[in-house]
């Protein structure tokens, strides 16, 4: 491989097990790669997964490694975890009791955050920023809420709490997934609707775009606005994201190999289509060769300057004040009761 040093480390791809395999960490090397996400095959407890981290650190200390940690059904390190609830079950404790559902955010965002933490690992890709429709099968009780206000407010205080722990945060899915009835993994959805009829679904990301140090757009197609899904699309990531919100942090693509990616071309086309939009990161899971397509294309390109994956590296730990720690883990386990 060409390892030119003016590659620039754009591709955040996946591995294969709990161990880093020779050919994984000739890989970690390549200076166009610049994250690791994480999943559940990657994980069997807490102990081995510090591990992982540290033979990935040994190897390129300024990788970002991240992970799906939301809670309810997309939560990846589970074994010696708090089992943390679906974000929906915080949107109806609020509104039961308003001030007990802002402080239950602010405690789970801190815990989840403190967790995944203490093994090493920079980031969680959360907050959901979606609105629940009650359309979505992908998205659903993800969301915090069907009303805007609310979900503003308790994804705020889940950014305090993430905050705390020294995490930074990434907003998803950019303009709002939340409409569409069809799962992306699996094809690509359309969403009809103008751009004033999507104010609710754009408000939580122009309300937090300031707190964010990271955004995921959605691989949904607005034929409204744009022929181009939002992820490879200039209007939406340079018009609207950064120039109308005024974000500044990174883009990250959703990943390539989805389903909803493919209108795009091949990897190495989807790739560059994202980046050209105006993506800073782009992410190729599950799929060694299309990783591998993409570090050899990155290897041949001269791009433009992007804003650095490695800016969301975490900050040093502060450990989570024990009684409040407390107080997270009965909560997280009342509300996932709820929410089974």
């Amino acid at each position: 491989m060409n390892q030119a040093n003016n590659t620039q480390p754009l591709l955040m791809l996946d591995l294969e097990g709990v161990a880093l395999t020779s050919e994984e960490r000739d890989l970690l090397v390549h200076p166009a790669v610049g994250g690791v996400i994480l999943f559940s095959r990657n994980y069997q407890d807490p102990l081995q997964v510090r591990d992982l981290v540290a033979s990935m650190r040994a190897l390129r200390p300024e990788l970002l490694i991240a992970v799906d940690q939301e809670g309810g059904r997309v939560q990846r390190l589970r074994e010696g975890f708090t089992r943390l609830p679906a974000m929906g079950t915080l949107g109806r404790r609020y509104q039961q009791d308003p001030g007990a559902g802002r402080e239950a955010a602010e405690l789970l965002g801190e815990l989840m955050a403190d967790e995944v933490r203490a093994v090493d690992i920079d980031i969680s890709f959360a907050p959901v920023l979606d609105l629940d429709y009650g359309r979505s099968t992908v998205i659903g009780n993800r969301s915090f809420s069907d009303d805007v206000d609310v979900l503003i407010t308790l994804a705020d205080a889940f950014l305090d709490g993430m905050q705390r722990a020294g995490m930074c945060a990434t907003g998803k899915h950019f303009p709002g997934h939340g409409h569409v009835q069809a799962d992306s993994h699996l094809e690509l959805p359309e969403d009809p609707r103008s751009l004033s009829e999507m104010a609710a679904d754009l408000a939580p990301f122009r309300a937090l775009a300031p707190r964010l140090d990271g955004i995921m757009p959605a691989h949904v197609r607005y034929p409204a606005m744009d022929a181009q899904p939002a992820g490879f699309s200039p209007y939406w990531l340079q018009k609207v994201l950064r120039e109308e919100l005024g974000f500044r942090g990174v883009i990250f693509s959703d990943d390539l190999t989805m389903a909803g990616a493919a209108a795009a071309g091949d990897y190495t086309q989807r790739a560059e289509a994202a980046l050209n939009a105006g993506c800073d990161m782009v992410l190729v899971c599950n799929d060694r060769a299309g990783a591998l397509a993409v570090l050899s294309w990155l290897e041949q390109q001269s791009l433009p300057k992007v804003v650095p994956a490695s800016a969301l590296r975490a900050r040093p730990r502060r450990p989570m004040n024990p009684v409040r720690r407390q107080r997270a883990c009965d909560l997280a386990e009342q509300l996932s009761g709820e929410s089974a």
